[in-house]
């Protein structure tokens, strides 16, 4: 078997708070698809697996200390308390060196063996970060499935950010920039509204995705007020054109009064027309202004709120980022 010069490594990164029943088979998968690489001679290697135990609620911990000590290249992390799903990615993050990373669910969710096609688009399209995008309802139940999508898609739109839509806790990212993104993120980041402040060049791939866990039983890690409260990370990590739309009212507002003044001063001075009622007219005119000027303001103050926002979260200025090995990945699909 020749060896390869150039060889790019893969690590992955699972957030567990209650898989004790998936963790094995999910282990033994990911096993599987490194080993297929090492016989293939791949231009890359899962060369670890980043388990963060996020408080949980089973035996998970136990299990996955047995299994470390089976696989040398299985590593495993205790949180102190449950954090929740992206704090526990963004810690797992922070412990790799791959040069990609590939996160998933503990509840075989997201199939390992799903993880070459996202890596075959993100070396033929030359992009940072690959989302699997589901084909059906995951959870199988109305609500959650069209109430999540709906609220992405509202926030996408209030955001101007497109990807909103798409984000999914299945994803590859380019390792630099996972680890800029998990090293700036606060308490209340979101995830992958951070990783958006890195990189534009972002991806889908369509696959089968079956959340059997809630379907089967019908529980779920996230209760309503998780969600609600992943909810409101996402908008507060989000600068929203709303904002923009504050300021843009106020000045409208503003320049409507004077265009109403002239229009008054014009039916008063030119028209010598009178109006009905002594003293409307300068009050609405009065009340346009003054409202227009306290909106306006209101919108620079919110703005600028907004950008110290940002900043406290630790948004960029500028990101370098290097995608040369790109075609050795490339080179190995063409010829696969």
């Amino acid at each position: 078997m020749n060896s390869i010069i150039h060889r790019l490594s893969l690590s992955a990164v699972i957030p567990v708070y209650c898989g004790a029943e998936y963790l094995n088979k999910l282990v033994e998968e990911l096993n599987s698809i490194r080993v297929k690489w090492e016989n293939e001679n791949a231009p890359i290697a899962l060369i670890e697996s980043i388990f963060v135990i996020d408080e949980a609620i089973d035996t998970s911990a136990e299990i996955l200390e047995s299994l470390a000590d089976e696989h040398g290249w299985i590593t495993v992390l205790h949180l102190s308390r449950n954090f929740g799903q992206h704090p526990a990615t963004a810690a797992g993050i922070l412990h790799t060196s791959g040069d990609w990373v590939v996160t998933l669910d503990e509840d075989l969710q997201h199939h390992p063996l799903k993880i070459e096609q996202m890596l075959h688009k993100a070396a033929t399209h030359s992009i940072d970060i690959v989302y699997a995008c589901p084909n059906q309802a995951v959870h199988e139940n109305i609500l959650r499935d069209y109430g999540s999508r709906i609220y992405k898609k509202l926030m996408s739109y209030i955001a101007g950010n497109e990807n909103i839509q798409i984000f999914n806790s299945f994803r590859l990212i380019r390792g630099s920039i996972a680890r800029a993104t998990s090293s700036v993120c606060g308490h209340d980041t979101y995830f992958d509204i951070a990783l958006s402040w890195f990189t534009q060049r972002v991806g889908t791939v369509p696959m089968d995705l079956k959340d059997d866990r809630i379907i089967q039983s019908g529980k779920s890690g996230y209760n309503i007020r998780k969600l609600i409260s992943h909810a409101r990370r996402m908008m507060v990590s989000t600068h929203t054109k709303l904002l923009r739309l504050g300021a843009l009212l106020g000045g409208t507002a503003l320049i409507s009064s004077f265009a109403y003044g002239a229009w008054l001063l014009y039916l008063e001075l030119v028209l010598n027309l009178k109006s009905g009622v002594r003293g409307w007219s300068s009050l609405i005119l009065a009340i346009i202004f003054f409202g227009g000027i306290s909106i306006f303001m209101i919108g620079i103050l919110l703005e600028y709120i907004a950008v110290i926002l940002l900043h406290t979260q630790g948004k960029p200025t500028f990101f370098i980022v290097d995608r040369r090995s790109d075609a050795f990945l490339l080179e190995w699909f063409k010829g696969s």
